[in-house]
């Protein structure tokens, strides 16, 4: 053996070599077949892969008629790494007619990762977005003048009519949250941000494809790769038919015009929603485009908070269109008979007075017909104290609760949670708790709540609410989720009200006689044979609110009605004559009472209420 004492030393060089020589052969390993950065990059300088965009889907209404299409639209996106030192920014701003500050700007946004995540130097960057043809017509002229500019061709929505606003939604770019949420979306495109537009998105956006094209050194789009054999084909959104008659939707409209309020109309048998109106509304142009942001600034600083849906989201006492659900649960639950009398001496009633004279005693279907409120009050007072109050006030309590989930059986102090409309309010049916909060448990009887009987106090309902319940009296016990999707079948969502149905007759029959003789005697029409009932509303801020329900024809119900007019006092002078008209329409293809259709629709009641 060779006596050297470096001779050892040649193991440990062998091994920190071989180490060395594995240490890149994982490496290298990671870059080409773990990481794909590495590769990205370089085919990112050989290739562009450009996304393709799905048109989306468009929306009709129930008879075929188009209400949402797609017009061609135009963004301008850049790649930073194309961009070279001697880029001309002042000849590119002024292309495009703006500012170097407004340029600065949108590259800081650009460039800052807490708003655009997805940043790279690599791949296009939206930099404008939202442009028409002639926007980027001159840019189109000189754009081999700015490496790294691409002009990108995209769809944005347009609409057949300026209508039915809140109930069809708008379109406009993701956020970051949407990304986070939904690995479909990258920064600059667009979702529907409400509406029937965001219920539906997934549906009707489609799915994107990918355009792989080749370029040179230079940068040159040099054409397809490998003759499009990596493509893949955008796949279009699917086409949304409502169950809106946009006829229908364009006369209530049309009605509400210079008034602050609401009206639903719904096919009873089967949940259909006809019409879905609130106003102040907007014309839906006014959120497409690049002023999509300032108008939607405008709107919500509009006093008379005009993207508030109130047909689904404002909240009211119900007032007397109340009093056919109050007749309904006191027969079902023995606090009285078609047949039973009460006593009113109109004005000079006492706890509630009634609003005018009217003969004495009444049954049911005159108390409907003239709308009695002393009668009402005896009816829930007899069917509250029915048991009695026992020990503690709890046969009272117990009664209450039985009388308050016979109420919300008709949907009322709830939202429909199985439905296509997102935006809801609950309402209110008040509870026990809520009294018990107040007043204590034994502190509360009858006449403590006595306003409950006439629809007023603490119960609250929305027009989408009180439609339904006026389908759920037409179809004598039962109603299907109010809905917008037609391919949709709801019936499946049949909800059974806590109503025999034979009680429903004698209620029917007291609406009817509400369009022949009593409160809306003034609007109706003999060959319809409609059935309603006219309220007014307290209002603590104001004048009193105008309300409406209804339902035609009485024997063979196809649509049935809610209109609320704030503000505006009877019931019957306003609510009454949109909610007729509204079932003229529907019901014989035209509105021939021109007159009436003038006065209503001309008249205004609030100065404040902006066109938009």
């Amino acid at each position: 053996m060779i006596n050297d004492k470096y001779y050892n030393r040649r193991y440990v060089i062998s091994g920190i070599a071989v180490v060395i020589v594995l240490v890149y052969i994982i490496r290298l390993f990671y870059l080409q077949i773990i990481d794909q950065s590495t590769k990205d990059q370089a085919d990112n300088n050989a290739l562009v892969r450009q996304t393709i965009y799905p048109s989306r889907g468009l929306i009709y209404d129930r008879n075929g008629e188009l209400l949402v299409f797609n017009q061609p639209i135009y963004e301008i996106t850049m790649t930073m790494r194309e961009m070279g030192k001697d880029w001309d920014t002042t000849a590119f701003c002024a292309t495009l007619s703006i500012t170097r500050a407004e340029f600065d700007e949108r590259i800081a946004e650009i460039k800052d990762r807490r708003k655009n995540r997805g940043y790279s130097r690599w791949t296009p960057q939206v930099f404008m977005s939202q442009l028409k043809k002639e926007d980027i017509a001159t840019l189109q002229e000189s754009l081999f003048l700015f490496p790294g500019i691409q002009i990108r061709k995209r769809t944005l929505r347009d609409y057949t009519y300026k209508a039915a606003a809140h109930v069809l939604g708008s379109v406009g770019e993701v956020n970051q949250n949407d990304i986070d949420r939904d690995s479909y979306y990258a920064r600059g495109d667009y979702s529907g941000r409400d509406g029937l537009e965001r219920t539906y998105e997934k549906e009707l956006r489609g799915e994107k494809g990918v355009e792989v094209l080749m370029r040179d050194v230079r940068g040159r789009i040099k054409g397809s790769y490998q003759d499009g054999e990596l493509d893949i084909t955008a796949k279009a959104g699917t086409d949304l038919h409502t169950t809106l008659d946009i006829k229908l939707q364009l006369l209530a409209e049309e009605l509400l015009a210079g008034k602050i309020g609401s009206a639903v109309a719904i096919e009873p048998k089967t949940g259909e929603i006809l019409a879905l109106v609130s106003n102040p509304s907007w014309n839906p142009k006014v959120l497409v485009g690049k002023d999509r942001s300032k108008n939607y600034n405008a709107l919500l600083k509009d006093p008379t908070k005009p993207l508030m849906n109130r047909a689904t989201q404002a909240m009211y006492p119900p007032g007397s269109t109340f009093k056919t659900v109050q007749a309904l649960v006191c027969l079902e639950q023995g606090g009285i008979t078609p047949y039973t009398l009460y006593p009113c001496s109109g004005p000079g009633s006492k706890p509630i007075k009634c609003t005018h004279h009217h003969g004495s005693p009444v049954a049911l279907d005159k108390a409907l017909e003239q709308s009695c409120n002393p009668y009402f009050w005896c009816a829930f007072r007899d069917l509250m104290e029915k048991d009695g109050y026992g020990k503690d006030n709890e046969a009272f309590r117990r009664r209450y609760e039985l009388w308050r989930e016979a109420v919300m059986s008709f949907g009322l102090g709830q939202k429909f949670t199985d439905t296509d409309l997102s935006e809801q309010s609950s309402g209110s049916i008040p509870s026990t708790r809520l009294f018990d909060k107040f007043y204590g448990k034994t502190g509360w009887k009858a006449i403590t709540i006595r306003s409950l009987s006439i629809g007023q106090g603490e119960i609250l309902a929305t027009p989408l609410q009180l439609a339904n319940q006026a389908a759920a009296i037409a179809n004598e016990g039962y109603y299907i989720t109010p809905h917008l999707n037609k391919n949709d079948s709801m019936q499946t969502r049949r909800h059974e009200i806590a109503i025999q149905k034979k009680h429903f007759e004698a209620v029917k029959d007291g609406m009817h006689r509400v369009m022949v003789y009593g409160t809306g005697r003034h609007y109706a029409i003999d060959t319809l044979h409609m059935a309603g009932k006219t309220g007014t509303a307290q209002n603590p801020h104001g004048r009193d609110h105008a309300i409406f329900i209804g339902f035609a024809p009485v024997e063979n119900p196809q649509i049935a009605v809610a209109v609320v007019v704030e503000n505006a006092g009877f019931g019957a002078t306003w609510a009454c004559p949109v909610a007729s008209m509204m079932m003229e329409q529907y019901l014989t293809g035209e509105m021939k009472r021109k007159d009436l259709k003038n006065r209503i629709a001309s008249a205004v009641l609030n100065e404040s209420v902006k066109k938009w």
